[in-house]
């Protein structure tokens, strides 16, 4: 009986063998695999039709604010049949954050590009809808970046439920610092 792990390492083996100039690190177990925006489709085309990865599970995104490049988009995915998982990465500068969509070939993909479009500022080269999902249209921001206060940015949107700084300073559920953990934990204030 073949296992998980080996399943994985067979699909890693096969799509390093098609595509040579893709990277492969393994931790724990797991197996990652470091593909450039220019043969990101291709790869994950191949991971779905001649790898049996026939599930896009997840995509993110990582602000890695003062490296070059400084974002990486993650695509999670599955082999639904028997569990062998593979998360594949892609460097993105901030000179040009785009990728190309992975709606052609997974439709799961349409609203998780659409989240890091909106809260990271990744383009998706061919998306069908690339919209805000979660902040409103004409939004500056994207507020998952780093560079983006925790306290918010004043909007000059009329008509909404906040156009001041959000009023998180000092909150209920605003952690200080502290020597220890009971310090910081808000409810221990009283």
């Amino acid at each position: 009986m073949t296992t998980v792990s080996e399943l994985q390492n067979a699909a890693a083996d096969k799509i390093c063998a098609r595509f040579p100039q893709v990277g492969r690190q393994e931790f724990r177990g797991d197996i990652n695999l470091t593909v450039q925006a220019d043969d990101l489709l291709d790869v994950m085309r191949y991971a779905k039709e001649s790898c049996g990865f026939d599930m896009l599970l997840c995509v993110s995104s990582v602000d890695n604010l003062g490296q070059d490049p400084r974002f990486e988009v993650n695509y999670y995915m599955t082999q639904a049949e028997t569990g062998a998982n593979m998360l594949v990465r892609c460097p993105v500068p901030e000179s040009d954050p785009t990728v190309p969509s992975m709606v052609p070939i997974w439709r799961s993909a349409n609203w998780l590009e659409r989240e890091q479009y909106d809260l990271m500022g990744i383009q998706f080269a061919g998306h069908p809808d690339l919209r805000r999902i979660m902040m409103w249209e004409g939004y500056p921001y994207h507020p998952l970046r780093k560079d983006f206060p925790i306290y918010g940015k004043e909007s000059e949107t009329v008509g909404l439920a906040f156009t001041e700084v959000a009023p998180t300073c000092g909150g209920p559920f605003t952690t200080r610092p502290g020597a220890t953990a009971s310090e910081r934990e808000p409810r221990s204030r009283g």
